[in-house]
């Protein structure tokens, strides 16, 4: 039985889609990029910043620093308040709560910007304890979010805990920590790219999540 549950943020608990892509285009404009189709961007939802700049736009170590700049003076003023919980999200959350379980919050995105959205859409108080990103990127694998989050709530037995995410680096990283995981359908990680990071589980809406706890 999974006692400690470690949430995704962006596209598990939140479509924060139009905030992210939003971001991500302020930052490229001032390099001179154009983007379009937002959905193109779609993959920087959810991975660490500097890893999608350097996959997509084959950024350098400087770009990265200046891009992350950039992206976080939009996001930080109008970026993570573009953003909605998913519907059945609140109603999941109160249940697994009911049923006495730990709640953690584990995401890659930078703390404070973390804690500011929990307060914001009301998430903060569902979970006992929140791990994020660090701001100077020491931390944000989300396999070193997931070891932080664990050691921080002294998750001794791995079998006890699950990730649930929408991405594939949510699954890779429950895996690197010898964690199960359920892969979430309705964020912006398709079933084959679960499927093949080897999801434990997959739920195609949040109270299908549930069945598996």
């Amino acid at each position: 039985m999974y006692t400690h549950l470690l949430f995704d943020l962006d596209g598990t608990l939140t479509d924060s889609g139009i905030g992210i892509t939003n971001s991500v285009r302020y930052a490229l404009q001032k390099f001179g990029i154009q983007v379009e189709d937002r959905t193109s961007l779609y993959p920087f939802i959810g991975p660490p910043l500097k890893d999608s700049l350097v996959k997509y736009y084959g950024f350098s170590d400087e770009q990265c620093e200046l891009g992350v700049q950039y992206y976080r003076e939009y996001f930080k003023e109008k970026g993570m308040y573009e953003n909605a919980v998913y519907d059945g999200v609140f109603d999941l959350l109160q249940r697994l709560k009911e049923k006495k379980r730990t709640l953690i919050l584990a995401t890659s995105k930078p703390e404070p910007f973390t804690v500011e959205i929990a307060k914001h859409f009301s998430l903060y108080d569902k979970f006992a304890f929140i791990a994020a990103a660090s701001m100077d990127d020491s931390r944000s694998e989300k396999a070193d979010v997931i070891r932080y989050a664990m050691e921080s709530c002294h998750i001794s037995d791995k079998s006890s805990a699950v990730m649930i995410g929408d991405r594939e680096n949510d699954i890779l990283g429950a895996k690197e920590n010898g964690l199960d995981s359920i892969g979430v359908l309705y964020g912006y990680g398709s079933r084959e790219e679960l499927e093949n990071a080897g999801a434990t589980y997959i739920a195609k809406k949040p109270e299908d999540i549930l069945r598996y706890i």
